[in-house]
C-alpha cells in the first residue's frame, strides 16, 4: 500500500510541518493530521494547512511497511507555526545533520518544534531539549535519560516549554494537537472536534502513558498498582518485598497474595520481568558495556544477569543490541508481561513432584 502525501495545500493561517524518518509510525502521523483536517471541516474556511517532508527519500517506509511518498523540495517550504518530528523503531541511532541544522535554523526564526515518539532523540541532537522537560514513549524513557543527561525526562503524555514540545506518540498525538487548538481558538471548538473524532476525553499533558500495566483495570486492585509502581521507579535499586510492604503500609503476606492474584506472578517475579526489559531497551538504545546495563538494571553480576536475560529472551545481551534488525522485515518485541505469564506457566508444568 502507498500513500501520496504531495498534494498542494492552500497555505492557511496556522501552517505545520511534519518531517517523518524511516520507520515513522504512519498511524500517528495521520491522527494528527486529521485533528487539522476536522477543524478545517468545521470552520466558515480552512484554517490549518500542513506539509509533510523528508531528509531522506521521496518515498518513505513506516513501521507497517506502508510506502508514503513525501515532499524533498526543501529549499521552497514556507515558514511554519509548528514542525513535528516523527520517528519510531531505529530513530534512536538516526542522526541527519542535515536536519538537525534545519530544525536548529527553524527554532532560531521562532518556529515551535515537537519530537513526537523517538522524534525526541532528533531534537535532543540539536540541543532543543537541554535543560527542558521531555518525555518519549514509556517503553523508551530509561534509554533516553541515559543519552541526555541535560535532559529533565518525565513519563507524560506531552510536554510544553515554550516553543520547545515532546510528545510521547500513539494516540498522545490527537491530545497534544487538540489542547494546542485549544490554546489558539478555544476548549468548546477543540471539544467538538474531539466529538468528530470519538476520543474521549481529551488527555492533559501530565496524564499516565499507561493505565493497566498489562492487566485489566477493573479487576486490578489500587494496593497492587502502587506496588508496581514502586518497581518501576526503583529499578536500579531495587526494593525487598519487606521494603515495599513497609512503606505501602500492609503485611508481607497480604502484598504477596494480593500481588499473585491480581498478576498470576510473585512481586520478585514481576521485579525481575521488570528489571530485564529496562536492560533490553538499554542495550539496543544506548553505548553502554553490558557490565554497566546489567548494574543500571539492578543486577549484582553479570552472570546473573546473562542467564536471567538469556533464559528469558532466548538470547545472550550481547546478541540483543539492535531491537529490528535492517534484513527484518517487521520488528519484533518480546518480553511482554503476558509472555512473561505464559514462560512461568510452561516451567512449572516441567517440574517434576518429589518423591518421598
Amino acid at each position: 500500500m502507498q500513500i501520496d502525501t504531495t498534494h498542494q495545500i492552500t497555505r492557511a493561517a496556522n501552517h505545520a510541518i511534519f518531517v517523518v524518518v524511516p520507520r515513522f509510525n504512519v498511524t500517528t502521523l495521520i491522527t494528527m493530521i486529521e485533528t487539522m483536517r476536522i477543524a478545517n471541516y468545521l470552520a466558515s474556511e480552512p484554517i490549518f494547512s500542513w506539509d509533510i517532508i523528508s531528509f531522506d527519500n521521496e518515498t518513505i517506509i513506516a513501521s507497517n511497511g506502508m510506502k508514503t511518498i513525501v515532499r524533498t523540495d526543501l529549499e521552497n517550504l514556507p515558514s511554519a507555526d509548528f514542525i513535528f518530528v516523527l520517528g519510531s523503531w531505529g530513530t534512536e541511532h538516526y542522526d541527519n545533520r542535515s536536519l538537525t541544522a534545519w530544525l536548529r535554523k527553524r527554532a532560531r526564526a521562532g518556529e515551535s518544534i515537537c519530537g513526537v515518539e523517538l522524534g525526541c532523540y532528533i531534537i535532543a541532537r540539536a540541543g532543543l531539549l537541554d535543560r527542558k522537560p521531555a518525555t518519549t514513549h514509556w517503553s523508551w524513557l530509561s534509554g533516553f535519560r541515559e543519552s541526555f543527561d541535560r535532559v529533565d525526562v518525565q513519563e507524560s503524555l506531552f510536554t510544553i516549554k515554550g516553543k520547545i514540545i515532546t510528545c510521547s506518540g500513539g494516540l498522545a498525538g490527537v491530545d497534544l494537537m487538540l489542547r494546542l487548538i485549544e490554546k489558539t481558538h478555544g476548549s468548546s471548538f477543540s471539544g467538538e472536534i474531539a466529538d468528530q473524532m470519538l476520543h474521549h476525553p481529551i488527555r492533559n499533558a501530565n496524564s499516565p502513558q499507561r493505565s493497566t500495566m498489562g492487566r485489566s483495570t477493573k479487576t486490578m486492585l489500587p494496593l497492587v498498582r502502587e506496588a508496581m509502581t514502586m518497581i518501576e521507579e526503583n529499578i536500579e535499586e531495587p526494593l525487598s518485598v519487606p521494603e515495599l510492604a513497609k512503606t505501602l503500609e500492609v503485611s508481607q503476606r497480604q502484598l504477596e497474595r494480593q500481588f499473585k492474584k491480581h498478576v498470576g506472578c510473585t512481586v520478585v517475579q514481576f521485579g525481575l520481568l521488570r528489571r530485564l526489559q529496562n536492560a533490553r531497551l538499554l542495550l539496543i538504545s544506548t553505548s553502554l558495556t553490558v557490565r554497566e546495563i546489567a548494574t543500571a538494571s539492578g543486577f549484582n553480576t553479570l552472570s546473573h544477569f546473562a542467564f536471567s536475560f538469556g533464559k528469558f529472551f532466548g538470547r545472550r545481551p550481547s546478541e540483543y543490541r539492535e531491537a529490528w534488525p535492517v534484513n527484518e522485515t517487521a520488528p519484533s518485541w518480546p518480553g511482554s508481561l503476558s509472555d512473561f505469564l505464559s514462560t512461568l506457566k510452561k516451567n512449572s508444568k516441567h517440574v517434576q513432584p518429589s518423591r518421598d
